[in-house]
């Protein structure tokens, strides 16, 4: 017995184990009870939530606007987000921050850092020499990496999300274009660490749209597919995606809906900001012209003035969608100039005719690699702000040969929607309807290596080899194993993209480095020789590319294999070591346990064991004749990384950059709380300031105590402006507490005053119906009194007590003057109103719950009538005994027969005894038996 108990014991911890695991998942999951998403777009963001009782939803930012911009201003001593960043755009251009995504992950010699240069020349840039890349250099002390300003501005949007959900969230799911490439996603995750953000997943934003359309649309998706094109035309890029949408079968949970993402066409430029660049553009030309001859400066030489023009050729782009023409005008331009000038649509669809002959050009690269003509497309779907312009829709209406374009989304917040839910689906926190997703890999992927090889006898040669790892439009998620054979010795190969022919000139220079990564390998020659006479199965390299598009490379291992032949003795010693741990734990080896070590042990077959179940152990020849087996051995191969599209943030500058931000943000918060206990203390000085001329407040208070008040508010108001101007948060708190405290007796004697009224009021109801219940209780006759001597007088007792604390306590208060303290007080009435309603209550919850005596029979024997407004559980039900029987007698017992039916008028049912009686069925004096009840059965 002691041996089976010690034997339970490994169980027991193994059991417990998983008890501890799944206790951290709970409290794991109880911090994760809310996640957000947020659609990071070039020119405004939209921030969205799940949290329990609260489905997909838009949060709201500070101003009450679904939508905020991505604008950052960062100062010495303060950061501004949103609109607020909006408003200092024009007061200081140069620390106001926008479009930073557009240099996310490239180097200073990347075409579109110079662009970004010539749109906004304003800012300067420096140069990163370790990683090749830009700088914002806002002061002498303040320099930021776009990684660093993107990291604001999610820090931002998950504050935004928190005060919105009333909870903290860390989960989120990042919307990127389409087109971002390896290193540009890489800085979108190490901007969300800096954040401190764990990212659940890196969505396309035109995935995430596709998503939200067939969310909301799921009934309509059938076994058949439907191919839908999306046109999503926003700020800074166009990106044109075919979607298929049908129902599959999935092992999981049978069948479902899917999206696959067919075919995707882009350009990084085409956009609703180069129309504004060119607005403003014409808009500092007409300036110019007014102001010709008067030896005035250039309006473009001015950054106030050009930020001034940028707002105002946003607005004149949105007006001229609607109108044939309007007029631009801004007070005070530059140098107290006004500016005044009428602009129409025609001429601005001649200041963009070269970018509306670009609209098709993404519809045509999505076709080709979908491998679709336009036929096969149903539908056509605007998304993105600048398909809004009418000249844009006409192009488009016109390429794709449809009769009208879809507009049945919300063109603003699809994105979002389908990014918060794609982020349910992924946390542990909600269960949501499945909709399986197929992203689409736009980048294809390759492994190059070189090989000696062997021509002819004697003369070697090397050999550049390919292999394609995720080829173009491939699904992803999908991991890869590639494996190198004939190598004995340590070597390298190179991760790098695939064919980009589809890409023009210019986007090949956006693009940047087309080689990712060189994989030194180290470790392959010892692997050998650790293994001199197994056979080399090759050396395996371990590709994953994730949910959010990015590749890595996970493990490398030299796989070797051997036959084996096991003797009975080994055999048996093997078999007993496996089921001992069997036994342990429960379980037998697993699937990838070959996986897991350098000496597996493979478990003999049922055939070959002699079992305690009485099966016959196997002839002495058949052990020694057992057929060989394979033994493989697996060895961790050593790698060693050299990045070569953009190197990582090193760990510790990372950590840099994090500690940098959270600086930022307790600096942030602190001078909110300063702000907060500045404006508490201001408003507190001139609302009392007025309560002090107010009849009440006059009424409670002397002409001394007022005068002693106002002098010291009219200290604290001067110490406020003079000194309380770098006063920190715990001085203007103090200050607050002290003029607080030299008014509490005052305010006291106000507040009271303006509850005796109501609270006397409810003390005299609550005494009335006190008493009535009481006279009332006093006159039930004694054969139906519920309620004992004591209980009544006990109550008589509270009331008496009660009036006469009350008319004392009145008395003694008139005679008070009222610029003392009270001694009738809110607290005290309250609490003798509990006592009282106690006592009533007890007596009322006995009377509700106690049952009625049982009446008093009359000279005939029969049982009074109970009164007619007595319900049938009131009524105490009776057994009437037998005539000549009397009412303590036993019941006469039934014959084990029982006659279920009779016929209609044979005898009256008896009752049951009572109340929790066991049914019984008894007899007239007649010996006739009576047919049961159904609520006797």
């Amino acid at each position: 017995m002691a041996d089976k108990v010690r034997r339970q014991r490994p169980r027991r911890r193994v059991c417990w184990a998983l008890v501890a695991v799944l206790l951290a998942d709970l409290l794991a999951l109880s911090d994760t009870l809310a996640v957000m998403s947020v659609d990071l777009g070039s020119e405004s963001m939209k921030v969205a939530i799940v949290k329990p009782g609260v489905p997909m939803e838009i949060v709201l930012n500070k101003e009450s606007r679904r939508k905020t911009p991505v604008i950052v201003t960062l100062k010495e001593n303060e950061r501004f987000f949103g609109d607020s960043a909006a408003s200092m755009a024009i007061k200081n251009p140069k620390a106001t921050l926008r479009y930073f995504q557009h240099l996310l992950g490239k180097q200073a010699d990347n075409p579109h850092v110079a662009l970004y240069q010539a749109r906004f020349p304003e800012h300067e840039l420096t140069f990163d020499p370790q990683r090749q890349t830009v700088h914002f250099q806002i002061s002498s002390q303040l320099q930021f990496s776009p990684e660093e300003v993107l990291g604001m501005v999610l820090n931002y949007s998950r504050s935004l999300a928190e005060d919105f959900a009333e909870q903290p969230i860390k989960d989120a799911v990042i919307t990127v274009p389409v087109f971002f490439n390896q290193a540009e996603r890489r800085a979108v995750l190490q901007a969300a660490r800096m954040a401190g953000l764990k990212v659940l997943q890196l969505i396309n934003d035109n995935t995430a749209t596709a998503l939200s359309y067939g969310v909301f649309r799921r009934k309509d998706i059938n076994t058949t597919a439907q191919n839908i094109m999306f046109y999503d035309m926003g700020s800074g890029s166009t990106v044109c995606t075919i979607v298929t949408y049908q129902m599959v079968k999935t092992k999981e949970a049978g069948m479902q809906p899917q999206l696959q993402i067919r075919g995707v066409g882009f350009d990084r430029t085409l956009g609703g900001l180069e129309m504004e660049l060119r607005l403003r553009e014409r808009l500092a030309g007409l300036f110019n012209e007014q102001r010709k001859g008067q030896r005035a400066k250039d309006v473009r030489e001015n950054p106030r003035a050009m930020a001034k023009l940028l707002r105002e050729a946003n607005r004149l782009k949105t007006v001229l969608s609607a109108n044939a023409d309007h007029m631009a005008q801004i007070e005070g331009l530059m140098d107290d100039v006004d500016f005044k000038a009428k602009v129409t649509r025609v001429e601005f669809e001649e200041l963009c005719a070269d970018l509306f002959e670009r609209v098709p050009g993404p519809v045509q690269q999505a076709l080709q690699s979908a491998e679709m003509s336009l036929d096969e497309i149903e539908q056509v779907i605007l998304v993105g702000g600048a398909t809004r312009v009418p000249r844009v829709q006409e192009v488009l209406l016109k390429a794709v040969g449809k009769e009208e374009l879809g507009k049945n989304i919300n063109a603003d917040e699809a994105a979002a929607m389908g990014a918060v839910y794609q982020a349910a689906a992924l946390s542990k926190a909600f269960k949501v309807k499945p909709f399986v997703v197929r992203d689409a890999v736009v980048y294809p992927i390759l492994v190059e290596f070189t090989r000696e090889v062997e021509e002819e006898p004697g003369i070697h040669s090397l050999k550049h080899n390919k292999r394609v790892l995720f080829s173009r439009m491939g699904p992803y998620p999908q991991r890869k194993v590639i494996t190198f054979n004939r190598y004995s010795h340590d070597f390298n190969f190179h991760i790098n993209y695939g064919d980009l022919g589809f890409l023009g000139p210019e986007d090949l220079r956006v693009f940047g480095s087309q080689n990712l990564t060189t994989v030194k390998l180290k470790g392959v020659g010892d692997s050998f020789k650790k293994y001199p006479d197994y056979e080399s199965k090759g050396i395996k390299a371990h590709f994953n590319l994730d949910e959010s598009g990015v590749l890595s490379l996970d493990r490398v291992e030299s796989v070797f294999e051997t036959l084996v032949e096991d003797s009975a003795e080994e055999e048996s010693t093997l078999t007993k070591l496996g089921n001992t741990i069997s036994s342990l734990f429960g379980g037998g080896t697993t699937p990838d346990a070959k996986e897991n070590g350098t000496d597996t042990v493979q478990k003999p077959s049922e055939k070959a064991e002699a079992g305690p179940e009485g099966v016959a152990p196997a002839p002495e020849g058949e052990k020694k004749q057992k057929p060989a087996r394979k033994r493989r051995m697996v060895e961790e191969i050593g790698v060693e990384l050299v990045v070569l599209d953009l190197p990582d943030l090193p760990e510790d500058k990372l950590a840099q950059s994090v500690q940098k931000l959270q600086d930022l943000t307790l600096r942030d918060l602190e001078k909110q709380e300063r702000e907060k206990a500045a404006n508490s203390l201001e408003a507190f000085i001139f609302e009392t300031q007025d309560k002090l001329y107010q009849p009440e407040y006059q009424e409670v208070s002397t002409e001394e105590q007022r005068e002693e008040i106002s002098g010291k508010l009219s200290a604290a108001s001067t110490w406020l402006e003079d000194e309380g101007v770098g006063a920190t948060t715990v001085m203007l708190k103090e200050k607050l507490a002290e003029l607080r405290k030299l008014c509490q007796g005052l305010f006291f004697r106000v507040e009271e005053r303006k509850k005796w009224p109501e609270r006397l009021s409810a003390l005299d109801n609550l005494l009335n119906h006190s008493s009535m219940f009481l006279k009332g209780a006093r006159l039930i006759p004694e054969m139906d009194q519920i309620f004992t001597e004591v209980e009544m007088t006990t109550l008589e007792k509270v009331i008496n007590e009660t009036w006469a604390w009350k008319n004392a306590t009145l008395a003694e208060q008139a005679k008070l003057p009222a610029t003392e303290k009270p001694v009738l007080l809110s607290k005290d009435i309250e609490a003798k109103m509990m006592a009282l309603d106690r006592e009533v209550q007890y007596l009322l919850n006995k009377a509700k719950f106690t049952k009625p005596r049982p009446r008093p029979k009359d000279k005939n024997g029969t049982r009074a009538e109970p009164p007619l407004n007595a319900s049938a559980s009131d009524q105490g039900e009776k057994v009437i005994p037998p005539a000549g029987q009397t009412e303590d007698a036993e019941p006469i017992s039934e014959p084990e027969k029982v006659e279920t039916g009779s016929e209609p008028g044979d005898t009256e049912p008896l009752e049951l005894g009572g109340p929790g009686a066991e049914p019984e069925q008894k007899e007239q004096s007649t010996g006739q038996k009576r047919p049961l009840k159904n609520d006797e059965l």
